[in-house]
């Protein structure tokens, strides 16, 4: 089906990422580094533009400028159309009663409906931005339009040990929506389907809803309050099984439907790793499906009297006699004489000095590892933060020589 100018994204990317501390001290979860080259946004946002989809607002909010930035020197490819772009969208503040931050997903919505009135779409797509996956929203959006839906909900299996971290969503043989839970404790086993926060909306039903639900005491959240609200009037939901997906290319040895919320130093650091291997669950060698990143204009990467193996290492890095294993560096890192780094993953512009032990840690930006510094190993050394899951976390540093 051909959509033309009938869809607006809505891509939100304002939340604050607690769980992923201190990896969001000044940036929004979105706007983390991954992969080595990549921010958790550049997944849904290239997800968008493969799919077809031009027209997309981003909505930030918290410690937003990282983001803000990104959005300016990686995605302001300006098109031959008005109705191209990738916008950011920071808090307006344009509805008098409603002062200060927005109270929720659907509030973020509500308070920039003038988006929506002024592009007159005929669908709008509100999807997240902070998780890691691949998806060709084209065949959500047939669905969508198949079934005369006038709400579709993406939704992917999880076991039901797990329902306390997901809307879990159940649905009849057609997949219409039944019943829409926030996070439930359960006992039971197999599996459920999990709500991954991705809608496809008919103009006119958001509309309604968004305004019905602005008079109402409510966290004003599309999971815990519009979906339910919306089930209550016995209005027109299906549930897209995102199992059935599939984008271009997609090699055997892929995950057929790989999708994570990288909501936690674990999570994050499982999705890193996911990308290693000679057949890696995700692979983004894809020609066809091309993930977007910055182009920081950086020289190749040097290497000299070193061992690499099963890792990723961006351009413009530096590896010089040096032990690299089972990791991921970033931009322009430079690691010196005589260290081991193993299971880790280093982000730009970082500088490891001589004869530095790195094991099982993440490293952000800017930072310097002074000489002989022995980082991770599940202990603490007091001055970086120690997961509970054993991995060591550096925060964000502050080198003076780069400025991206």
């Amino acid at each position: 089906m051909k959509y033309k100018n009938d869809v607006l994204a809505l891509v939100l990317a304002g939340g604050k990422g607690e769980r992923l501390h201190p990896l969001t001290l000044e940036r929004t979860k979105p706007s983390v580094p991954f992969g080595g080259k990549y921010r958790i946004i550049d997944f849904a946002l290239s997800n968008m533009v493969n799919s077809g989809i031009y027209s997309i607002y981003v909505m930030v909010q918290y410690k937003s400028q990282s983001l803000i930035e990104h959005i300016r020197t990686t995605w302001q490819k300006t098109g031959v159309m008005s109705r191209h772009f990738v916008t950011v969208v920071p808090p307006q503040m344009r509805k008098e009663e409603l002062k200060g931050w927005y109270r929720g997903t659907a509030d973020s919505v509500y308070q920039n409906i003038n988006l929506v009135y002024d592009f007159k779409p005929k669908f709008v797509a509100i999807f997240g931005g902070d998780h890691v996956y691949r998806m060709n929203i084209k065949e959500m959006l047939d669905y969508h339009i198949r079934n005369k839906a006038e709400v579709t909900l993406s939704v992917v299996p999880v076991q039901a040990e797990l329902s306390r971290h997901f809307g879990i969503v159940s649905v009849d043989s057609s997949m219409m929506v039944k019943k829409f839970i926030e996070k439930p404790l359960s006992k039971s086993k197999g599996e459920v389907f999990a709500s991954m926060g991705n809608y496809i909306f008919n103009t006119e039903t958001l509309i309604r809803v968004l305004e019905q639900d602005a008079r109402k005491q409510s966290s004003h959240d599309f999971g815990r309050d519009i979906i339910p609200a919306l089930l209550e009037k016995k209005q027109s939901l299906y549930a897209y099984d995102f199992t059935k997906n599939r984008i271009p290319s997609l090699k055997k040895y892929e995950d057929k439907f790989y999708w994570k919320d990288v909501g936690t130093i674990k999570s994050y650091w499982d999705a890193n790793m996911d990308l290693l291997g000679v057949k890696p669950r995700l692979d983004l060698d894809n020609r066809d499906w091309l993930i977007y990143a910055s182009n920081l204009n950086c020289p190749p990467l040097y290497v000299t009297g070193s061992v690499i193996d099963n890792s990723l290492i961006g351009e413009g890095a530096r590896a010089c006699g040096s032990e690299i294993r089972n990791s991921i560096l970033g931009r322009g890192v430079k690691v010196d004489e005589g260290c081991v780094i193993k299971d880790s993953i280093i982000m730009d512009f970082s500088h490891i000095e001589k004869n530095c032990k790195i094991n099982k840690a993440i490293i952000d930006r800017f930072n310097v590892i002074g000489r002989e510094e022995t980082i991770g190993f599940g202990k603490s050394a007091g001055k970086y933060y120690l997961d509970s899951s054993g991995i060591t976390v550096v925060k964000r540093g502050a080198r003076k020589d780069y400025y991206f």
